[in-house]
């Protein structure tokens, strides 16, 4: 917004002296002003986007007010939705085929621990229904393919899960440990499992994901008790 200079008065009430001040020849930063888009003098428009609830000016970025969330969000307004129990705006494609948790926008984002509910950058929603920042899960997914508050996978793996099944089956163990069994617990399903021990991964028996942890000790074959 261009800036402007004013004359105003000395103290001593004589002469002149020049102070820069922001906007049109009609706003005055010693007047009580009325927060609205446009001067009603000279109808200079102080914001392409104007909203008289959070008196925010901005450039149009197709912005809505959501009063549920209490504050504005980059629209445009049809492609979102107000979930009441995540207490946050998601996409319209996610209506109905997220996991909810309770107010889960109010906590800071596990990556990079900055707010979530008044961030401008979009909210991913993980399959266990925690949020991250989605600049922040796509850098994640550059080390790593799980929830860093659960350890629940963050993406379907299922395609990977089998690429491993036959990893698996052509890596055999060495002769001491093709017996060995180990108990489990799934991070996807909460299952335990006692399942034959492999160094490449061990399949959880109820949903078959490799994103496990042992459990508990290694069972030792009986004929080498």
């Amino acid at each position: 917004m261009a800036t402007a200079a004013v004359a105003v008065e000395d103290e001593d009430g004589g002469g002149s002296q020049e102070r820069e001040r922001r906007g049109c020849e009609h706003y005055d930063r010693g007047c009580l002003l009325k927060a609205q888009q446009t001067c009603e003098e000279c109808s200079t428009v102080f914001g392409e986007y104007y909203c008289n609830i959070c008196h925010l000016f901005d450039k149009d970025k197709k912005q809505y007010h959501c009063e549920k969330c209490g504050i504005c969000r980059i629209g445009p307004k049809e492609d979102f939705f107000h979930c009441l129990k995540c207490n946050l705006c998601l996409s319209l494609s996610l209506q109905g085929h997220h996991k909810c948790i309770e107010n889960v926008s109010r906590q800071n984002c596990p990556i990079c621990l900055e707010d979530i509910h008044t961030s401008r950058v979009v909210a991913h929603v993980l399959p266990c229904g925690h949020l991250l920042h989605r600049t922040c899960y796509e850098e994640m997914l550059k080390e790593g393919y799980r929830c860093p508050l659960c350890m629940h996978s963050a993406l379907d793996m299922t395609r990977y899960w089998r690429q491993l099944d036959n990893e698996v089956a052509q890596t055999p163990m060495p002769t001491e440990y093709q017996n060995m069994t180990v108990e489990i617990l799934c991070n996807d399903c909460s299952a335990r499992s006692t399942v034959q021990f492999h160094i490449l991964g061990m399949k959880c028996k109820s949903c078959e994901s490799y994103n496990t942890a042992q459990d508990g000790g290694c069972g030792i074959p009986l004929e080498q008790q």
